[in-house]
């Protein structure tokens, strides 16, 4: 018997290796969603909002919100580069947090949200953050995969859609969040991506971060 064991030992190692590795990308990404399941992930209220088709994370339902709550930093990122492909389906509203924090009900409260919307009544467009700095363009196309990006470092923050920069914010000194976002302020925390309402459909995969000093 413990000489199978000391057998099975060196194989074991190199399972639990590549299981810790089958996210990594290059040049520092890493994965946050692996395409199959929501290992990692944590959502509030509702939990028939998000389900995983054809290798995407899809949004369709109730409000609810998913957190990431796996293992890369402990969820909890301060700078960093994101990056998602996105679909959305017409007339629909999501959008993506970052330094948020897990809450179990209502939109969340910590932290800045980055809009994901090209043709919902909301005029508020993709890559603006959501009050704090709005874009009313529209930079793509329902059903149509696109790159969302956001970068964060120090108090400055860019958001991109495939490659074009669409905002470019820095925090100013003394800077009062606005009126229902009292934590809406940089800080630190992890990401989690919106469910807004049950006509809302919207598909995100690739999730990628690579952590920044």
């Amino acid at each position: 018997m413990k000489k199978i064991i000391v057998l099975l030992l060196p194989a074991l190692f190199l399972m639990a290796c590549s299981n810790s590795n089958k996210l990594k990308g290059s040049n520092g990404w890493i994965g946050l969603f692996d395409g199959k399941s929501l290992d990692g992930w944590k959502f509030s209220e509702q939990p028939g909002t998000f389900s995983v088709e054809d290798g995407a994370i899809k949004v369709a339902g109730v409000r609810s919100h998913l957190y990431y709550d796996g293992p890369v930093l402990n969820h909890n990122f301060t700078n960093f580069e994101f990056k998602a492909r996105v679909m959305t389906k017409p007339g629909s509203n999501s959008g993506i947090y970052f330094h948020t924090a897990y809450q179990q009900t209502g939109f969340p409260d910590k932290g800045f949200e980055v809009q994901v919307n090209n043709s919902h009544s909301d005029w508020k467009r993709t890559a603006g953050l959501y009050d704090i700095k709005d874009v009313k363009e529209t930079y793509v196309k329902d059903d149509e995969w696109f790159t969302e990006y956001i970068k964060v470092e120090g108090k400055h923050v860019i958001t991109k859609i495939n490659d074009i920069v669409v905002c470019d914010w820095t925090q100013p000194d003394g800077f009062v969040p606005p009126k229902g976002h009292s934590e809406r302020i940089i800080s630190n925390g992890t990401f989690a991506l919106q469910g807004h309402d049950p006509k809302s459909i919207v598909f995100f995969k690739d999730i990628m971060v690579r952590p920044l000093p």
